[in-house]
């Protein structure tokens, strides 16, 4: 079974959003995504200052078996990134989803968007949906 935070947010596609107490949001890929994806071996960020629209393709992770798009939960501006890890060590996205392999942080333009993201309990439906 996969991990679920019960204090982050979620988009059924597999991200996760976790608000920081100065009102920025962290952004991964869920633990169930990385998971699926196997070991991954390149890991591309959005520059810092690049302005993401919710639902939109921020990123892209890549494994032994495929190349995935990783989508925004929110629209907004990219204030970091974690390619400096990620360039070196992309597998920490394997290992920690929700700690050291987190892929970017937004400041966001409409935090009324973090209503529409999936709870906890929401998201563990998609995962068992799916079927796994």
């Amino acid at each position: 079974m996969s991990s679920i935070p019960s204090n982050l947010k979620y988009l059924d596609s597999h991200e996760w959003a976790r608000v920081e107490s100065d009102g920025t949001v962290t952004i991964g890929i869920s633990d169930h995504a990385q998971g699926a994806l196997g070991d991954l071996v390149f890991v591309e960020v959005p520059e810092v200052g690049r302005a993401l629209t919710k639902g939109g393709a921020a990123a892209v992770v890549e494994s032994v078996k495929a190349a995935s798009d990783v989508y925004s939960p929110l629209s907004g501006e990219v204030i970091a990134n974690n390619s400096n890890a990620l360039s070196a060590t992309p597998e920490l996205v394997n290992s920690d989803p929700y700690g050291q392999g987190w892929l970017f942080k937004v400041k966001p333009s409409n935090s009324s968007e973090l209503g529409s993201l999936l709870d906890a309990k929401a998201y563990e439906k998609v995962v068992e949906e799916a079927g796994h």
